[in-house]
C-alpha cells in the first residue's frame, strides 16, 4: 500500500558542500545510506525506507539514492519519507563491459550499478542496504564501525564469501585503487556469476572482510516452512524472486508479515513514528512531525516538532508550528515550549503570557518562572528577575537555571564606576564565578589588550545578553568608545534573540545611533561542524554592525572567511585578523614572570556542550581512545581533569565508569581569572578540546594539543602554522597519535615551550599593529 505526496525541497548542494568542508577541519565522520534503486524496486525500498525511520527514529544520515531510470515523481516519493535524500544517477554504460551475464537483459545489467557505491567520494563510511530488506532493529552497531569493509557471510555457501545485500564501507575502499580493482575483474569475467555485484566483490576481497553477525542481513530461504523471524534480527532481506510488494511466496508468511509492518499509507506512518516516543532524530521529528501536526492539530505533537525546532536554534519556525495549533489553557508543556520560542524571538510579551500559563503547572513552573526571570533581566529589571528566581527555586531547589539567576541578581555592591569621559564601553558575555573558565577570563584579557587598567574605573560593562535599549544607548554615547568582545558571540544558539540573531541583543536602529567609535575585537565565527546560522537576520545584522565599526577584527582567518562570504566584497577589507587576546596572556598581564619549575602535571580538557555536533556516533571510540592515552600518559606524568564548566567532568566520569580509570579533576569553573591562568601556566601540557582551553594556556606559555571537535580549533592551529598539535577527536588512531605527540612536547619540553613562545609572539606583532589603530580611534 502506498499514497503519494508532495515532497520537500532537497538540500542544497552549497549546505551538502558547506557541511563537507568543516568536516574536513574537525574530522568528523562523514556517514551515509545507500541503495540502488528502480522502479520495480521502489516499493520495496519506500518500505525499507519506513522501516529505518521507524526502528531507528534517532538515526539521520545521508541517504544516496543510486538510480537510472527513476521518474521525477518517484524521487519525490523518496524525499517524503527522509530528509536527506541524495539521488545520484549511475554510470550505466560503465558495466556494458563486463563480460559475464546476458548484457542485453536490463535486470542482469543492474545487478552491477550498485558497484557504483565504491565510486562515492563525499563519506567516511557508506553503509548500502538492499531495496528488498526493512530494518527491524537497532542499526549502532553498524554505524560505529570504522574499520575495513564489513559483511555478513553467506549463510548457505560458506564463510569465505559475503553476502553483498549489506556492506560497511569504510573510506579505504571509496577509492580510484579499490574501483580500479572492481573495473578489472568485471571486464575480465574472473569471477563466479554470484549475483554479479556479489560474485565481482567477493573476487576481488577473496574473504579478506569483516565478518558481521547474521542478524544484520537475515536471508529470508532460512525461513522456509513459515518459520517465524528471529526476535534478534536487524535487517530481514527478501532474496529470492518473489518479493511481497508483488505477491509474496508461500511457505513465507509470517516473515512477510513483518514487511507489510512497513507498507503504511502516509497518515500511519507518520503516527507511528510520532507514536515512538523520545530520542527521534531532529531531522526526521521536524520532517515527519510537521505534515502530521498539519493533519491532526495534535498539541503533543506540534510540541515536541517546536521542542526539535528550538534544538537546532530555529526558533522562528518553532514559533510558527505551534502558533498554528489551539493550546489548551492548562497545557503548560506546550505553552512554557511557545514561551521559550517567542522570547527566543524577541518576542517578549507573548512570552510572557504563555510562561504565565506555563507556571501554574507544577511540572512545569520551575522552568517557567527561570524563563520570565530571565526575561525580565533581559529588561534590566533585576528585582523582578530575582523574584521570579526564587519562585523557581521555591518549586525545584536543584533548577540549575533559576539558582544562577538568582545569584547574578542578588543585591552585590556595584563597582565604583570612574568618569565617563574616561570610559569605554565594553560588550561582552560576562560569565558568573562559577561559569565557564574561558568566557570568564576572556573580557578582562580584552580590557588588557587596551589599557593595563581593567576596572570599573576605565570601564563600563554592557552584557551582550541584555537588550540594548534607550537607557544602554545613552549610556555608551557618553563613553569614549565601544568595544565588542571577545570570544565566539557569532553563534547562534546561546542566548537568541531576535534583534541581532547573534548574542549581542542589540536591534539595528539602536546599532544605527551609536555616535562614538564602535571596534569589534577578537570575535569568533562560532558555529559547529553541522551547524548553520540560517537566519536572513543575522546577515543584515552582520552587514550593519561591520559597516559601523571602526574596527573590525575577527579572531581567526577561518572566521574571516566565513563573514567576507557574508558579506558584499565592497566591505571585505574592513574585516581583519586580531587574535583572542587570550593567546598573548604572556604579554598582557603585567608583570608577568614565567614559573621558574613546572608541576610534573598533564591537563586535559574534554568538553560536552552540542556533544552530539562535537563526537557523532563516535563517543564510545573517543573515550576508549582517551583511556589508552590517560594510561599510557600516566607513566610521563600526573594526568588530571582541567573542567572549564561542570559538564566538562564527564569524561572523569565516563573513565571511571567504562575503563576503571580515575582522573582527578581540577575545578577551573570555581577559579578567578588569576587562579585560571596560574594553574594553566605551571602544567607542562594541556590536551584541550574547548577553543580556550588550548588559547589560554598558549598565552601562558604552555605546550598544547588540541582534540578538535569544533572548526575553531583546526582555525587557531592554522593560524599559528602549527596544525600537528591538533588531533579530530574522530581519529581511527586518536589514542596512539596523542600519545605520540605529547610524549613528543614532553620529551624535549624546553623547546616545545620556546615554540610556544616564538609562535605567540608573531600574534603579538599583529595585536600590537592593531594597536596602534585602535589607539588613535580612542583619543
Amino acid at each position: 500500500m502506498t499514497t503519494t505526496t508532495t515532497a520537500p525541497p532537497a538540500p542544497a548542494v552549497a549546505d551538502r558542500a558547506a557541511a563537507a568542508s568543516t568536516a574536513a577541519l574537525t574530522g568528523r565522520r562523514r556517514i551515509a545510506f545507500a541503495s540502488f534503486v528502480d522502479e520495480n524496486y521502489l516499493p520495496g525500498f519506500l518500505a525499507l525506507l519506513r522501516s529505518l525511520a521507524l526502528t531507528n527514529p534517532e538515526v539521520c544520515e545521508d541517504f544516496v539514492v543510486l538510480h537510472d531510470d527513476l521518474k521525477p515523481s518517484s524521487i519525490a516519493r523518496i524525499r517524503a519519507l527522509h530528509p536527506r535524500i541524495v539521488p545520484r544517477r549511475v554510470d550505466a554504460a560503465r558495466y556494458d563491459a563486463y563480460a559475464k551475464g546476458d548484457q542485453d537483459n536490463y535486470l542482469v545489467r543492474k545487478a552491477y550499478f550498485i558497484l557504483d557505491v565504491f565510486r562515492i567520494r563525499d563519506y567516511d563510511t557508506v553503509i548500502t542496504l538492499d531495496t528488498d530488506m526493512v530494518v527491524l532493529d537497532d542499526l549502532g552497531e553498524l554505524l560505529r564501525l570504522r574499520e575495513g569493509l564489513a559483511a555478513v557471510p553467506q549463510f548457505f555457501y560458506g564463510q569465505h564469501k559475503l553476502n553483498s545485500g549489506l556492506l560497511v564501507i569504510q573510506r579505504e575502499y571509496l577509492s580510484d585503487a579499490f574501483c580500479a580493482r572492481i573495473d578489472e575483474i568485471g571486464r575480465s569475467g574472473a569471477y563466479e556469476l554470484d549475483k554479479h555485484d556479489q560474485g565481482i566483490l567477493n573476487a576481488a576481497l577473496d574473504g579478506d572482510f569483516v565478518r558481521l553477525d547474521h542478524r544484520y542481513n537475515f536471508v529470508k530461504r532460512r525461513l522456509s516452512g513459515d518459520k517465524p523471524v528471529p526476535e534478534d534480527t536487524a535487517i530481514l532481506h527478501f532474496t529470492g524472486r518473489h518479493k511481497p510488494w508483488q505477491g509474496g511466496e508461500a511457505g513465507y508468511e509470517q516473515a512477510e508479515a513483518r514487511w507489510h509492518e512497513f507498507d503504511l499509507p502516509e497518515a500511519a506512518f507518520h503516527a507511528a513514528f510520532m507514536a515512538a516516543g523520545k530520542g527521534a532524530h531532529h531531522d526526521l521529528l521536524v520532517h515527519f512531525g510537521t505534515a502530521h501536526v498539519a493533519r491532526t492539530s495534535d498539541v503533543e505533537s506540534a510540541r515536541r516538532v517546536a521542542a526539535a525546532h528550538i534544538s537546532a536554534g530555529d526558533y522562528q519556525e518553532a514559533a510558527d508550528i505551534l502558533g498554528r495549533v489551539h493550546i489548551p489553557v492548562d497545557a503548560a508543556w506546550p505553552h512554557e515550549v511557545l514561551g521559550h520560542a517567542l522570547m527566543s524571538v524577541s518576542r517578549y510579551d507573548e512570552a510572557r503570557a504563555h510562561l504565565l500559563l506555563a507556571a501554574s503547572a507544577p511540572n512545569r513552573g520551575a522552568t517557567a518562572h527561570s524563563r520570565l526571570a530571565q526575561i525580565a533581566w533581559i529588561h534590566g529589571d533585576d528585582a523582578t528577575a530575582r523574584a521570579h528566581a526564587l519562585t523557581a527555586l521555591g518549586i525545584d531547589p536543584t533548577h540549575r537555571p533559576a539558582r544562577l539567576m538568582h545569584t547574578r541578581t542578588s543585591a552585590v555592591p556595584a563597582p565604583q564606576e570612574g568618569s565617563p569621559s574616561d570610559q569605554l564601553a565594553h560588550v561582552a558575555f560576562y560569565m558568573e564565578r562559577q561559569g565557564n573558565a574561558g568566557d570568564k577570563l576572556l573580557p578582562e584579557s580584552v580590557r588588557l589588550a587596551f589599557d593595563p587598567d581593567a576596572s570599573a574605573r576605565r570601564w563600563h560593562s554592557v552584557h551582550a545578553h541584555r537588550l540594548f535599549d534607550e537607557a544602554a544607548l545613552e549610556r555608551v554615547n557618553a563613553r569614549r568608545g565601544l568595544v565588542i568582545g571577545g570570544g565566539g558571540l557569532f553563534i547562534p544558539d546561546t542566548m537568541p534573540n531576535g534583534n541581532s540573531a547573534w548574542q549581542w541583543n542589540v536591534p539595528d536602529a539602536h546599532l544605527e545611533r551609536i555616535d562614538v567609535p564602535v571596534m569589534v575585537y577578537a570575535v569568533g565565527f562560532n558555529a559547529f561542524d553541522g551547524q548553520s546560522y540560517r537566519a536572513a537576520r543575522f546577515s543584515q545584522s552582520l552587514r550593519a554592525l561591520v559597516e559601523k565599526s571602526s574596527f573590525f577584527g575577527l579572531r581567526n582567518h577561518g572566521s574571516i572567511a566565513k563573514v567576507r562570504a557574508m558579506l558584499p566584497p565592497s566591505l571585505h577589507d574592513k574585516v581583519r585578523f586580531q587574535p583572542c587576546p587570550t593567546t598573548v596572556t604572556r604579554q598582557l598581564v603585567d608583570g608577568w614572570t614565567d614559573p621558574a619549575e613546572r608541576e610534573d602535571t598533564v591537563m586535559i580538557n574534554a568538553a560536552y556542550d552540542r556533544a552530539g555536533l562535537r563526537f557523532g556516533h563516535d563517543y564510545a571510540h573517543f573515550l576508549a581512545q582517551m583511556a589508552h592515552a590517560v594510561r599510557e600518559l600516566g607513566k610521563h606524568a600526573e594526568v588530571l581533569c582541567a573542567a572549564h564548566s561542570l559538564d566538562d567532568e564527564t569524561i572523569a566520569f565516563d573513565l571511571r565508569r567504562v575503563h576503571g580509570i580515575s582522573l582527578p579533576v581540577v575545578p577551573m569553573y570555581d577559579f578567578d581569572n588569576d587562579a585560571i591562568r596560574d594553574t594553566y601556566a605551571r602544567t607542562k601540557l594541556v590536551i584541550g578540546m574547548r577553543g580556550h582551553a588550548g588559547m589560554i594556556p598558549f598565552g601562558c606559555g604552555t605546550p598544547i594539543v588540541s582534540l578538535i571537535s569544533h572548526p575553531k580549533m583546526a582555525y587557531f592551529l592554522a593560524d599559528i602554522e602549527r596544525p600537528e598539535w591538533g588531533i579530530s577527536v574522530h581519529d581511527r588512531d586518536l589514542g596512539a597519535v596523542l600519545v605520540e605527540r605529547a610524549a613528543g612536547l614532553l620529551g624535549d619540553h624546553a623547546a616545545a615551550v620556546a615554540d610556544v613562545h616564538g609562535r605567540q609572539q608573531e600574534l603579538w606583532k599583529v595585536t600590537q599593529a592593531n594597536a596602534e589603530v585602535l589607539r588613535r580611534l580612542t583619543g
